[in-house]
């Protein structure tokens, strides 16, 4: 009935048999009261006379009753409306992204070349985020913050558009990148904070040491994990001569044994990606290691309707009550 359930539906079983006898001890009652005598013919001049408005609604108090009756045990059923839904509680994670963007990662070992296929990967990885809040920090010979951290996932992305190799002095600075996304992580309320470190080479520049950056980010409780990014040997490096772009081979070096101390020491983890769809599988795993904690909460609210049927029934018995006393009242 109109989306309602019935806290007790004994009542609405019970009514059609309590208004049944209702009806019969009605009806019983105006044959009781029917003429038994019989009148002369002559009488019959009066059956052509039309009845009056109170003799057409005589029975009107009696219906009044009955609707009544029935809105009271609907009432005693107690009719309940339910409205339900869920509490969603996220709980979001600081993320800051470390780009490596030195010259070395023009190479194109990976394709189109390491550092579009990053930012290609990068750009995915954001994108699949929720609630969380992301910077990035490019880093070569000094490290910058493009992005500082940010839930405005459009401006990060475009930023992350804009990154090109060049864009500074050329070198590997690991620790100063730690060190700037250290700083932009250390004054967070999240309850986890992570460093997503990305680079194809050694550290050889900066003042600061990569693994005493490292200790800096565990005192401040981050999580930072580290990509190796490359293959084992040698790369095609491109190099612009007179007669347009040459291919060098490069060799490849990585200081793997630093990127998996700084990530021991943190609580992180290594990964190598040797080539594009490594480096997508390493950010979906870290994704799935870097999730935001979601609590759901679902609720059942119930509304109390029987008020309004009990209302209904005191206006109808008030009506009847009146009708009675005044308008069809039989003078003795």
């Amino acid at each position: 009935m109109f989306g309602l359930t019935f806290a007790f539906p004994i009542f609405l079983i019970i009514l059609p048999f309590v208004v049944g006898i209702l009806i019969f001890l009605y009806i019983k009652k105006l044959r009781k009261l029917e003429p038994t005598i019989a009148f002369s013919q002559l009488t019959s001049v009066f059956s052509e006379l039309k009845p009056t408005f109170k003799e057409k609604f005589i029975h009107l108090p009696f219906i009044l009753r009955i609707l009544a009756i029935s809105l009271i045990f609907i009432a005693l059923s107690r009719p309940q409306k339910f409205s339900s839904g869920e509490t969603v509680n996220s709980e979001g994670i600081d993320i800051s992204m470390l780009l490596d963007i030195s010259g070395s990662m023009l190479a194109e070992d990976l394709k189109p070349n390491r550092l579009e296929a990053a930012k290609n990967v990068i750009g995915e990885f954001i994108a699949e985020r929720k609630n969380d809040r992301i910077g990035l920090v490019i880093f070569s010979r000094e490290s910058f913050t493009q992005c500082p951290l940010t839930i405005d996932y459009s401006v990060l992305l475009g930023l992350l558009r804009d990154v090109q190799s060049g864009m500074l002095e050329d070198g590997t600075a690991i620790g100063s990148a730690i060190a700037n996304g250290v700083n932009r992580l250390k004054d967070s309320k999240s309850k986890s904070k992570v460093l997503i470190l990305l680079t194809d080479g050694v550290n050889n520049s900066g003042e600061v040491d990569p693994i005493t950056a490292a200790q800096i980010a565990k005192e401040f409780g981050i999580r930072i994990y580290t990509i190796g990014l490359g293959t084992r040997g040698t790369a095609p490096y491109p190099v612009q001569t007179p007669f347009g772009i040459q291919y060098q081979q490069v060799p490849v070096e990585i200081d793997e044994q630093v990127l998996s101390t700084i990530a021991g020491i943190t609580n992180g983890k290594y990964f190598r990606a040797t080539n594009n769809r490594k480096l997508e599988e390493i950010y979906k795993e870290i994704d799935k290691l870097e999730r935001s904690k979601i609590d759901i909460v679902s609720y059942r609210n119930a509304s109390e309707k029987f008020y309004i049927f009990a209302e209904l029934a005191l206006i109808l018995l008030l009506f009847e009550f009146l009708l009675q006393k005044f308008y069809l009242r039989v003078n003795p």
